[in-house]
């Protein structure tokens, strides 16, 4: 407990799932917590369960991909707790359609990468300000499918990847600020895995996918992830930086370098 105190922590997407695991997990170590998401009754959720549970957080509402949106807040988040300490982008577009390369149009390209390694660069363009003097910590979310290059899914994959990339590129830029930037891979119990899966079957690529890890479970948000980026974001990661981290159940064993 404490870990976070005196922290302040923007969790995009944090009105389900590994988001909201995050931000709740973030909140009981002490953080202050900007509960970012699109869906209002989702960031109430999120706001109230903290809250219920003896934390301080607000609510956000954004839509990532309006560059004004995201501007607007990091704002509302430092003017309310007195800067951003800790990132983490974990909003993103869910795998849209499952579809041959041959089949994959630049436009679903396009859309993926905006709600993806784009609106990941605006938040951490918007956030640096606040980190450049004092140091800070950026958590992205991936996927190791992207790293596995998984089949019928093509934009989502190039889109997360894409993620790695930027989170290696600005761990070397930032450095020297203080600022650590790692990415997580998780596999996890969440609502877009389970439409990824249905997406598959309606597809008829019966059990597309990732398979199941050698630890023979799906992870959870709540006890799988969420501790792996609390540990990220506090003083004891404070020397690891540009690496991702593969809270996968050994799906993607050695992908992790």
């Amino acid at each position: 407990m404490g870990r976070l105190e005196g922290k302040t922590a923007i969790v995009t997407g944090s009105g389900r799932g590994i988001g909201k695991a995050i931000a709740l997990a973030f909140a009981k170590e002490g953080a202050k917590v900007a509960v970012v998401s699109l869906t209002p009754e989702k960031i109430e959720e999120t706001v109230g369960a903290i809250k219920s549970a003896g934390g301080e957080a607000i609510g956000v509402k954004c839509d990532i991909a309006k560059p004004d949106d995201i501007t607007v807040a990091v704002k509302q988040t430092a003017d309310a707790f007195g800067g951003v300490d800790i990132l983490v982008n974990n909003a993103s577009a869910h795998a849209a359609n499952v579809k041959p390369l041959t089949e994959v149009t630049a436009e679903e390209v396009h859309a993926q990468m905006d709600l993806g390694p784009i609106a990941c660069m605006r938040f951490m363009q918007a956030v640096y300000p606040h980190m450049e003097q004092k140091g800070g910590r950026v958590i992205n979310l991936a996927t190791m499918l992207g790293i596995m290059g998984a089949g019928l899914l093509a934009p989502f994959a190039m889109a997360k990847e894409s993620i790695r990339t930027l989170t290696r590129v600005a761990a070397r830029e930032w450095g020297p600020k203080g600022i650590t930037v790692n990415a997580i891979c998780p596999f996890a119990m969440t609502d877009g895995l389970m439409a990824m899966g249905k997406k598959f079957q309606e597809a008829g690529a019966g059990g597309g996918g990732p398979p199941m890890p050698p630890l023979g479970r799906i992870g959870s948000p709540e006890e799988d992830i969420a501790p792996l980026a609390v540990f990220l974001a506090s003083g004891e990661a404070g020397f690891l930086t540009g690496y991702t981290y593969m809270a996968d159940g050994g799906g993607a064993i050695d992908a992790a370098r």
